[in-house]
């Protein structure tokens, strides 16, 4: 029943903002009560107060967003300038200097020996 009335919440709120209207328990419950959908009390008030503050639209439309994704404007995030393109800090340069730490292969550990 719990993943009945998730879905029918989530469908509800998606609805809202597809129409530009606040997601709100109230809203949610009169969606659902137009199609004849019974859910627990809790379910629309949750969800609402989930959604708070939440800029739905931009949520769906970033879903595959993550590491080596291409921004919206279809640029690579390695090809957009860096704000006030600073040279590198001394930090910086120290760290490139050091030598890495080995891996476990490097002392002879393996995960497959």
């Amino acid at each position: 029943m719990s993943t009945k009335a998730e879905l029918a919440c989530v469908y509800s709120a998606l609805i809202l903002t597809d129409d530009d209207v606040a997601v709100t328990g109230e809203k949610i419950q009169t969606i659902l009560k137009a199609a004849n959908v019974d859910v627990e009390p809790y379910w629309p008030g949750l969800f609402a107060k989930s959604l708070e503050g939440v800029n739905v639209k931009e949520l769906i439309t970033n879903i595959s967003s993550g590491v080596g994704a291409v921004p919206a404007g279809g640029a690579s995030i390695a090809a957009a300038p860096a704000a006030g393109d600073a040279p590198p800090t001394k930090e910086a340069e120290k760290k490139k200097d050091e030598p890495e730490e080995e891996s476990d292969d490097d002392m002879g550990f393996g995960l497959f020996d």
